[in-house]
């Protein structure tokens, strides 16, 4: 009697074969030229697989991006806000001035005239690890180590903002966390009662 192929592991494989070829081909020919057909073909399945699963190419990308990161934006606790700071947007920054850089950056910029991406893009990258430094930062708040009279999104923006900005101009990875990180968390630091 033939044996056949359990349908979920092949399904499980033919995933996770396309999202290997979608991050090889836009990082070898880049975000702009990647195409359904070279995923596809990369990948050996059928394009009905890969539209099985995704609306778009974009949707693909980010979910091959998020693949290929992993744990690595996750947030440390060490009960040190500025050291665990230091060492999340510091993994942060090396990310995106990496493979995932490159393919990220094509992502936002298709993003910009396609609504639905952009959704995507906010709803499975950005606001997820907004969520994670939100913990983090409020656990720091309970701590006592940063002052809690400030919006969440403001400290968020405050801490990320200059991240993102120099990775959308190509400027690099921030080459000295600490000149972001330090001055504002001084700025956080809880103020005296008076």
């Amino acid at each position: 009697m033939a044996q056949h192929p359990n349908p979920e592991l092949r399904s499980a494989k033919s995933h996770q074969a396309i999202l290997d070829a979608t991050f090889e081909l836009a990082v070898a020919k880049g975000y702009g030229k990647l195409t359904i057909e070279a995923i596809a073909a990369k990948a050996g399945v059928g394009k009905q697989t890969i539209y099985r699963w995704w609306p778009s190419k974009g949707a693909i990308a980010l979910e091959a991006i998020n693949d290929q990161i992993g744990s690595a934006t996750d947030f440390p606790d060490t009960g040190d806000i500025a050291a665990d700071l230091k060492t999340q947007i510091a993994g942060l920054s090396r990310m995106l001035a990496g493979d995932v850089g490159c393919v990220y950056r094509g992502v936002i910029a298709e993003a910009q005239h396609d609504p639905k991406l952009l959704e995507t893009v906010r709803e499975t990258f950005t606001e997820p690890r907004a969520r994670n430094a939100a913990r983090r930062l409020e656990a720091a708040m309970r701590a006592g180590q940063i002052r809690d009279d400030l919006p969440m999104q403001t400290l968020t923006n405050m801490l990320y903002g200059p991240v993102y900005l120099r990775f959308l101009l190509g400027q690099g990875e921030v080459l000295e966390v600490a000149s972001l990180v330090d001055p504002i968390l001084e700025g956080l630091r809880p103020r005296p009662s008076a």
